[in-house]
């Protein structure tokens, strides 16, 4: 269902640290960008000053160091994920990173535009935050599809019981859904044609949802529109990209629309409750231990993976 940006992949309080202080920058900090050269070029896909600039400058935000030097290699390491992710095709939209950097906005009472005049100033841009952003949520597929994801067992009844009496022999509460999910179908071959069509579409079809019992009668009114009933789900297994805006959802009402593989897509939220069984318990706790386990092994398995792009890379310093 889509990739996720953790924010704290970017040091996100010196960061946004760093953005309330660019913001009383004066707007001549891009200026030394002016003149951009290529730099060193990675299979084919040149990196330049401006690139390398623009990074430091993000570093600066960031309260990293480094200078020059650690800004390239960065931007070398993102080149070759680049083109791996395309090789892969496991890319992000740009409309979830457009999402993604929208939430970021919002989190610190910022519009999309405030955000990109702080950039500005700073020296950074918001298409070079896009570029970084964009990577950073399609290179976790690529590592998924490369190693396969790992630590979804079950626990066993002690298990269970052992975390609950580490729990103070409390079983921790969870938000349940019962969700639908409604989507606007787009053949791949009228995608680009008719896309922002479809999205209209959906997004006004929102107000008039009739809920979750009526959807079926509701979608054979439109064309193309499927409704798929996704059951019972803890919050803890929804997918990233969809938690957020189901989160922000009341019950009995719908999501944002999103951009999809299929086509745009909304969840209806036929009903939420607050929850504490034996199943919320497990959900829980394997939640708990599959981050723990899934932030190991993704940065065990990524820097594997560099090293092997690295190995097999041609990159010339100019």
């Amino acid at each position: 269902m889509g990739g996720t940006f953790s924010m704290k992949r970017v040091a996100r309080a010196a960061l946004v640290a760093g953005l309330l202080a660019g913001s009383m920058m004066s707007a001549t900090a891009p200026a030394a960008q002016a003149a951009s050269s290529v730099a060193v070029i990675v299979n084919n896909a040149p990196i330049t000053s401006g690139d390398i600039a623009k990074r430091v400058a993000f570093m600066r935000l960031q309260k990293q160091g480094g200078g020059a030097a650690e800004a390239k290699k960065q931007l070398i390491d993102e080149a070759l994920k680049r083109e791996e992710i395309a090789r892969l095709r496991v890319s992000v939209s740009m409309s979830d990173v457009d999402a993604a950097v929208g939430r970021f906005a919002a989190g610190n009472k910022l519009s999309v535009e405030q955000l990109s005049q702080i950039l500005d100033r700073s020296g950074v841009t918001l298409d070079h935050f896009k570029q970084y952003v964009a990577i950073s949520m399609s290179w976790p597929r690529a590592v998924n599809l490369r190693y396969g994801s790992r630590g979804n067992g079950r626990l066993s009844n002690e298990e269970l019981v052992r975390r609950m009496q580490e729990n103070g022999g409390q079983k921790p509460v969870t938000t349940e859904y019962f969700l639908q999910q409604v989507i606007f179908v787009v053949p791949a071959s009228k995608r680009n044609a008719i896309i922002g069509k479809r999205q209209a579409e959906a997004n006004a079809s929102r107000a008039n949802f009739p809920g979750c019992e009526q959807a079926k009668a509701f979608a054979a009114t439109m064309r193309d529109v499927s409704i798929r009933s996704l059951g019972r789900m803890m919050i803890q297994e929804i997918p990233d990209d969809w938690k957020t805006l189901v989160e922000k959802a009341g019950d009995g009402n719908t999501t944002g629309t999103r951009v999809t593989e299929k086509g745009v897509e909304y969840l209806a939220i036929c009903k939420k409750r607050q929850v504490n069984d034996d199943l919320a318990a497990e959900v829980v706790f394997r939640a708990e231990d599959l981050g723990k386990k899934q932030q190991e092994g993704e940065d065990s398995n990524s820097k594997k993976y560099m090293d092997e792009l690295r190995s097999k890379a041609q990159i010339l310093d100019k």
